[in-house]
């Protein structure tokens, strides 16, 4: 039995995986923008998200005889999924919350932190060794890596959490540059 694949086969399981990449990956972006409350710009990306999907659908329904179609379908899927994911990471929208405990350099990451523009709150804590303080700082996810080098640069053993933050009101203090 011969196993030949032609041009035009593997052309078409290619097209359903860019098509594939694409609805993924925007998927991943409107997730992001629901969760930030953006709900105008996660309707557009849901519309075009659902439209490149419904195409890849038709062209696989139509094709589905073809295994290298199924297979371009699956490696378009996780491929948008990292695609989507690193996308994510690098667009940044919206703020977090880290948090911040560092046995000893609690003043100096403070201080750093706030002549770096970057308002931040000392609360008292207890520890199972006593007591100790927590660093909030409140900020835009784009100066994340900023916040965590200039932390680390001061402590490296700091004990850090980072989680999405909405700001539902008030002043938002920042980077001021």
């Amino acid at each position: 039995m011969e196993f030949f694949i032609s041009w035009e086969i593997i052309f078409g399981a290619l097209i359903i995986m860019l098509m594939r990449i694409c609805d993924v990956t925007l998927g991943t972006l409107r997730t992001m923008l629901v969760v930030q409350a953006k709900k105008y710009h996660a309707a557009v990306t849901g519309f075009f998200e659902v439209l490149i999907w419904i195409f890849a659908m038709r062209y696989i329904v139509a094709h589905m005889d073809n295994t290298v179609n199924l297979i371009g379908y699956a490696a378009g899927f996780a491929l948008g999924n990292i695609m989507g994911v690193t996308l994510e990471e690098k667009i940044a929208v919206g703020y977090v919350q880290i948090n911040i405990i560092s046995l000893h350099y609690t003043d100096k990451i403070a201080d750093a932190l706030r002549k770096a523009k970057f308002g931040v709150t000392i609360l008292p804590a207890e520890g199972s060794s006593g007591g100790i303080s927590i660093l909030i700082a409140i900020i835009k996810r784009k100066h994340l890596k900023q916040v965590m080098k200039l932390v680390e640069s001061i402590d490296h053993h700091a004990f850090i959490t980072i989680q999405h933050s909405r700001p539902f009101r008030g002043y938002m203090h920042g980077p001021r540059v």
